[in-house]
């Protein structure tokens, strides 16, 4: 992947994306740390070519295998959420999708670890992600309701895909003052959750309607 690419040219330029930013702090995203994470990383690197000149719209794209790259203001506000203002040391992401939103919460959290249940799909991301050498980004092929035992406590865990329930796997994995943000379907329409954990147990709080495929158990 070449420089040029990075910092693309015409609608994919370095000034796209901050009109992208400004456009965010208007939507309502006020954590200027996560503002200028979303700056920094490229969207349309992470996106086909030939939907390159759309990237820094505010729309999910199509990814291949069912899949999108959700909304910048989506990534923003999950990012938002997960911070909640405090600084990030080890974040879960359940599924990687093209890397996008991975290379996003590596620039406000320590370390990131990211798991993708479609092998082919890693790849992608693993490529995307090759030319940001980003060390504290570690990509796993997994099945995301069991999350990464290994690695927990996490400070925060974001899922970008809708669940029926909170999957108890990573809500173990939370640990004590972090936050899980993820989309769940509540009477036929799918809401941004965000679950803290706190030492007398869990707290919930229903915020955006949001738009995500489901999730799915196992890998392939």
């Amino acid at each position: 992947m070449s420089s040029s690419r990075h910092s693309g040219i015409g609608m994919t330029s370095q000034r796209t994306r901050l009109r992208m930013v400004e456009r965010l702090r208007d939507q309502g995203i006020c954590d200027e740390v996560v503002l200028a994470a979303m700056g920094e990383v490229p969207r349309h690197v992470f996106v086909d070519e030939a939907l390159a000149s759309r990237a820094y719209e505010d729309i999910a794209l199509p990814l291949g295998f069912g899949q999108t790259i959700s909304s910048p203001f989506t990534v923003a506000r999950m990012t938002e959420l997960a911070r909640g203002g405090m600084d990030l040391g080890r974040v879960l992401d359940i599924g990687t999708g093209c890397g996008y939103q991975a290379a996003v919460l590596a620039r406000v959290a320590r370390e990131v670890y990211s798991v993708e249940r479609l092998a082919p799909l890693l790849a992608k991301a693993r490529r995307n992600l090759r030319e940001f050498r980003l060390s504290s980004v570690r990509l796993r092929h997994g099945d995301g309701l069991l999350g990464l035992p290994e690695a927990a406590p996490f400070d925060a865990v974001v899922m970008a895909a809708a669940a029926t329930h909170v999957p108890p796997a990573l809500l173990d994995q939370l640990a004590v003052g972090g936050r899980m943000v993820l989309p769940m379907l509540i009477n036929r329409e799918q809401r941004l959750c965000v679950i803290e954990r706190t030492t007398q147990g869990y707290a919930e709080k229903q915020m955006d309607q949001v738009k995500f495929v489901p999730l799915l158990p196992g890998v392939e």
